[in-house]
């Protein structure tokens, strides 16, 4: 009877165990994702009392990490990316170079294969897009400038595990790996070109069939009307294209999911496919995280206590600090450095995924995922703290150092106009506020009608690349007067707010009308009760973007209708 109800069992010892540490991690002010692994490790075999089925918790995991990749790929934006990619590219680069030639060394000096160390230094170089996506949403930081950057470091080095994935079996052998007779049947170069062929074939096949045929099976499943098939097409869709992309493409379940995500965002459906998913999503994850818990042997604690202090110490503080000193060395501001640099400092799920491949390859040894699995749990249960401790940090460097003081304030390259900008850009102009989706159409409908207009934007890449096409920008978070000023906020006509964040339209309302009481302000909102707040208190013409959109509707419609109206009377 115990075998025929083992998966109902370890399901549901994983979900209420998981619930009650997940709370208790919460209430607690750490991720809840930390409650999850510890509670795989209480239904562990390396702990005393009821212990969960290990093989299929195994297999549940593996449906985990399909969707949770999946999820991964549908938040994946090449705009989002090229956007930071000055500092994201370069950071990622570095940063992954530092923390894997130091994990590599500390291996070395244990004894360890050159594989294995590789394999070690790789896993403590990927910081966990869950936590980090959920920590920046938590503080409100992931639509600002430091979220952008942070966000952007992370998927160069979700792209780069995603290559390591895809190159380590094949390598395997040459790395000391126990495949190493089995690889020397064939020249290494031919086994990794076959390898770049397989993925090369199914990444075509994604981008020409999948581009294609997702959106389309998205579209005929909505129009049944469906919920419920609609949200089985969506994980039927995750799941089949990562077994069958390991199945014929011999590629991991972790990139075929990512693929699927990805192809299946530039669908119309895509946030609803997010949203009708999200559940199942989180739920999987939960057992996911589970069962790494179950693979924790927490007598790694007492036995190499050393070992796993230098682990938790590459993870924070090499991840940490090559971060601050790159972005500090592209010229950005030292809170823009320390909210990257804190948030970077913690492994997860990418980390877990490359650790087990090395281990089920013979690369890592057991010893190693211990290492590993024991960092995720400290690094997430400790970056909380050095996010919360960015603030107190930076005041306190603000008062003890000077050099601090002139990180921060120093000259940025984009805070002012050129000297020879047109006098047409700092009189009777409009302050355009944002150059997202909206703040573009904006422009392009100014600059039709010859109307000049000058952009005050966050995104340094971007004021970079409307000033190399002949624009007028400039860079910073038009909260400050300061990036008003230099937009000539005195002499123009109108202020536009067309920036999602509408967190700061009070100050720039307010530093506009004490620069020019006469100027026009119009404000862009996404919330009904922002935009009623806004209008009570006169900053300015508020636009709601779902009362537009239904205006706009309503009079297409009126207007169809009219001629019969008239034909009738």
């Amino acid at each position: 009877m115990d075998h025929n109800v083992s998966l109902v069992t370890t399901i549901a010892a994983a979900f209420s165990v998981a619930l009650v540490f997940g709370f208790i991690a919460e209430r607690s002010k750490m991720p809840a994702l930390v409650g999850y692994l510890i509670a795989g490790t209480l239904i562990g075999p390396a702990t005393p009392g009821f212990v969960a089925d290990v093989h299929i918790a195994s297999q549940l995991s593996e449906i985990g990490i399909m969707l949770l990749m999946f999820g991964v790929g549908l938040h994946f934006s090449a705009d989002d990316l090229l956007a930071v990619r000055r500092v994201a590219v370069p950071g990622a680069a570095v940063q992954m170079g530092t923390t894997t030639l130091l994990g590599l060394v500390m291996a070395l000096w244990w004894g360890w294969s050159l594989g294995g160390g590789l394999v070690l230094g790789l896993s403590l170089a990927c910081a966990s897009t869950v936590v980090l996506l959920k920590s920046l949403e938590t503080r409100g930081l992931l639509h600002t400038m430091h979220g952008r950057i942070a966000v952007g470091w992370l998927v160069v080095q979700d792209l780069a595990t995603v290559m390591v994935l895809v190159l380590l079996p094949p390598l395997a052998g040459v790395l000391g790996g126990p495949v190493a007779e089995v690889s020397n049947a064939k020249p290494l170069w031919v086994t990794i070109g076959q390898t770049l062929l397989q993925v090369s074939a199914f990444i075509a096949l994604m981008m020409v069939v999948g581009r294609r045929a997702l959106p389309l099976l998205l579209w005929h499943v909505a129009r049944t009307g469906s919920r419920e098939l609609f949200t089985l097409s969506v994980v039927a869709t995750a799941i089949g294209i990562a077994y069958g992309a390991s199945a014929i493409f011999s590629v991991s379940f972790a990139l075929g999911a990512f693929f699927a995500g990805s192809v299946m965002r530039e669908s119309e459906f895509s946030h609803r496919a997010a949203q009708e998913s999200l559940p199942l999503r989180d739920a999987f994850s939960v057992l996911f995280f589970v069962s790494v818990g179950m693979m924790v042997d927490p007598s790694i604690l007492m036995s190499q206590p050393l070992r796993v202090l230098g682990v938790v110490a590459i993870i924070i503080f090499s991840n940490a600090l090559a971060a601050l000193m790159l972005v500090v060395a592209l010229r950005y501001p030292l809170n823009t450095a320390l909210t990257v640099a804190a948030s970077l400092g913690q492994i997860g799920e990418f980390s877990i995924i490359l650790a087990g491949l090395g281990l089920s390859l013979g690369l890592l040894p057991s010893e190693g995922m211990s290492l590993v699995l024991a960092g995720v749990l400290i690094s997430i249960a400790l970056n909380s703290f050095l996010l919360k401790a960015v603030g107190p940090c930076q005041r306190w460097l603000f008062q003890h150092s000077a050099f601090a003081r002139r990180l921060e304030q120093r000259e940025e390259p984009y805070a002012e106009l050129p000297m020879d900008t047109e006098r047409k850009y700092l009189e009777g102009q409009v302050v355009l506020v944002g150059y997202g989706r909206v703040g573009r159409r904006i422009a392009k409908a100014l600059g039709a009608r010859g109307i000049p207009y000058v952009v005050a934007e966050q995104n340094r890449e971007r004021v970079e690349e409307l000033r190399s096409q002949g624009g007028v920008a400039v860079s910073g978070n038009a909260a400050e007067p300061a990036v008003l000023i230099q937009a000539h906020i005195a002499d123009a006509a109108m202020l536009v707010i067309a920036s999602p964040d509408t967190f700061n339209v009070r100050q720039m309302a307010q530093t506009a009308r004490t620069l020019n009481p006469r100027i026009e302000i119009i404000v862009r909102t996404h919330s009904e009760e922002e935009a009623l707040l806004l209008q009570t208190e006169g900053i300015g013409l508020v636009f709601f973007g779902e009362e537009e959109l239904a205006r706009g509707m309503a009079s297409h419609v009126l207007e169809r209708f009219a001629p019969v109206k008239g034909a009738e009377n």
